[in-house]
């Protein structure tokens, strides 16, 4: 038997809900990678080791991925405003609470607290913007979303950069704070709840216990492993060994487990349609690539250009303002039938065509160099986000959307965290090797590097300084140029080899579905999807 829909918002309160839950998104998003550029500060405020303070940044990134999965099931259980309102809630208490920390594992726990609260924000938010949107105007909702998507975490170092510069560093915290209340206020007051959020029978849901117990166990280890992996030397450190065996173990039991129960806590059981499968795989493989190249620009930029952390974010605004201004006309696209393949493939080769340009740089181009790629970043985001995004719950009745969208936001973060994981090792490796190489050549038989030794040794004793001393002071400026020129062909390496991943994964292309829905097609699936 069909219940009548609940109509949409209108007028001023539609677009009021879309500021409130595009703030909450971008909430959630800033603070995955505000944090990092403030690491250093933290541990010499708070006494401790800048390994030790990385854990700011893993347990938000292991709460977080730990829930995004689950919101389907809390929503449901609690009802999707309740859980909505009460994990902002979490969250603005939790960063206030950081910004007060005292001790480094008291500000560790509740940053781990925040993560739990953040994790909601993603996916409750895209699912309450789809349904303030009739079905036939989600490209233009993906958009929206898309928006916030690409815009958090290119603000969040930026910001993070500025406030640690100019105040103290709590203030990355404590500025969640207004905006989390004034999100809360705006939820209380503005999203209706559905008809099934009233008189919700808890007793009646089964609580699947074991497949959480089972989630938390596969997903916190892989997570930990993935963020302290290289640091700890990967599988050389026996715990690593044994925290991969425990999420190898508990992942395939968790799938078996949540496809054989009648109760999932994530119904996987949703990935039976194809559309969402495909997407999801497509999900992860661009988070892993788009944040494999965003990790390597910033090091460039700061570490061969001598840029600041503030100089680097506000070099990546640009692109970022030009995904925020295409978005709205790729969602457009989508509406009068522009086929979501199509653009996915030109998104995919926007994005090979900006690494492949950047594989090009040398230390000494200047910031115009990066203008015109950064742009083109930004366009092949636009191109990647708003099919993507769309993809994920064409085809889904209301009650699955919720479960897919998480599914798929869980495939961003897992595709991000193994993008940077990758990075970072294929970083590592490589400079070791091209500093090798540089090596054979920088010695007494080369007379090149002997000319340079020279050279430099002999400006320092026109300036007065002792001949020993400036030898041995050539010598370390020697090295320092080795391993500067080590890390210059590493990063262009590391462009190169992203820019060939992303073109290895066209073949997919061809089981993306090719046609979009016309605008009659999803008039009709509205008037049948409640």
């Amino acid at each position: 038997m069909q219940t009548l829909a609940a109509p949409k918002p209108k007028g001023l309160k539609k677009w009021i809900i879309v500021i409130t839950v595009i703030s909450a998104t971008m909430l959630e998003l800033i603070d995955t990678t505000i944090v990092n550029v403030a690491l250093s500060n933290i541990s010499g405020n708070l006494g401790a080791t800048i390994e030790d303070a990385s854990w700011i940044v893993t347990a938000y990134a292991i709460a977080n991925v730990i829930v995004i999965p689950m919101t389907g099931f809390l929503a449901s259980y609690f009802g999707r405003k309740n859980y909505y309102l009460t994990s902002i809630i979490i969250f603005t208490f939790a960063s206030f609470m950081c910004g007060n920390s005292n001790t480094l594992w008291e500000l560790v726990i509740w940053r781990f607290i925040q993560g739990v609260g953040g994790g909601a924000l993603l996916s409750t938010s895209q699912s309450i913007l789809f349904d303030t949107f009739e079905i036939y105007e989600r490209p233009t909702a993906a958009a929206i979303f898309g928006m916030g998507v690409i815009i958090g975490p290119t603000v969040g170092p930026t910001l993070g950069g500025y406030i640690v510069e100019s105040f103290h560093w709590s203030l990355i915290f404590d500025i969640n704070v207004p905006v989390g209340v004034i999100a809360a206020f705006l939820v209380y007051n503005f999203i209706d709840k559905q008809a099934h959020e009233y008189n919700i029978d808890r007793k009646k849901i089964k609580i699947d216990y074991i497949g959480i117990f089972l989630l938390i166990l596969w997903v916190g280890c892989l997570q930990y492993i993935l963020e302290k992996g290289q640091s700890e030397d990967w599988f050389a450190a026996k715990h690593i060994t044994v925290l991969a065996i425990t999420s190898v173990v508990s992942f395939v039991l968790f799938i078996w487990w949540e496809l054989k129960t009648d109760k999932p806590a994530v119904n996987l059981r949703v990935l039976n349609n194809r559309t969402l499968a495909i997407t999801t795989v497509l999900t992860f493989i661009m988070g892993l690539g788009i944040y494999c190249s965003m990790y390597v620009y910033p090091v460039w930029m700061q570490q061969i250009m001598g840029y600041t952390s503030i100089l680097t974010g506000e070099s990546l605004l640009p692109g970022a303002l030009v995904a925020a201004v295409m978005m709205p006309l790729v969602g457009k696209a989508m509406s009068k039938g522009v086929p979501p393949k199509y653009l996915i493939t030109a998104g995919f080769m926007i994005f090979s065509f900006f690494c492949f340009w950047m594989s090009t740089a040398s230390p000494e181009a200047g910031v115009a160099f990066f203008f015109v790629p950064l742009l083109l970043r930004g366009v092949g985001a636009a191109m990647l986000s708003v099919p993507l995004t769309n993809q994920a719950v064409s085809g889904l009745t209301p009650m699955e959307m919720p479960q897919g969208i998480a599914i798929n936001n869980m495939m961003r973060q897992l595709g991000g965290a193994f993008g940077i994981a990758m990075m970072n090792t294929y970083v590592s490796r490589q400079y070791s090797a091209h500093r090798v190489q540089m090596l054979q050549y920088a010695n007494s038989d080369n007379p090149i590097a002997t000319e340079k030794l020279s050279q430099l040794a002999g400006g320092m004793i026109s300036k007065g300084v002792d001949p020993g001393k400036a030898h041995e002071t050539a010598l370390h400026l020697l090295d320092g140029i080795v391993t500067k020129q080590a890390y210059v062909l590493t990063y262009l390496d590391a462009f190169r080899i992203v820019g060939i991943f992303f073109l290895c994964v066209l073949p997919l292309m061809f089981f993306v579905k090719k046609r979009s829905m016309s605008t009659e097609a999803m008039k009709e699936a509205a008037e049948h999807a409640h």
